[in-house]
């Protein structure tokens, strides 16, 4: 108890000192709060409207026996009406897009993405 009555004495002596170790303090608290929540939401909870995020697959095609291939959408409608291992099935493909308007718009990647087909 008499460290942390002498510890008290000390910092009341050094206000600048105490002001610092505080704000260095509530700053790295903040940063590991806000860090843990964004990593909290996007990689430790499971996707919504998933019941069993393991069950996911990417399907294509490869293209000359090596890497793989987008399917063409008519391509994704013969695999959707055909398949029938699958308990739905969802397009999408990576592109550009231009947020704002006029000589403010921005270039950002983004997705088109159908709903579930099934």
């Amino acid at each position: 108890m008499n460290d942390l009555k002498f510890a008290f004495r000390q910092l009341l002596k050094n206000p600048g000192f105490t002001a610092v170790a505080v704000l260095t303090l509530a700053l790295g608290i903040g940063a590991n709060t806000a860090i843990f929540s964004l990593v909290n939401a996007l990689l430790l909870r499971p996707l919504p409207g998933i019941e069993d995020p393991n069950e996911l697959v990417l399907v294509g095609r490869t293209y000359h026996g090596s890497g793989l291939d987008t399917l063409s959408f008519p391509d994704f409608s013969d695999l959707r009406d055909q398949a029938t291992g699958f308990s739905g099935l969802a397009a999408c493909r990576r592109t550009d897009l231009h947020l704002g308007h006029g000589e403010t718009a921005v270039r950002v990647r983004g997705s088109l993405v159908s709903g579930d087909s099934q």
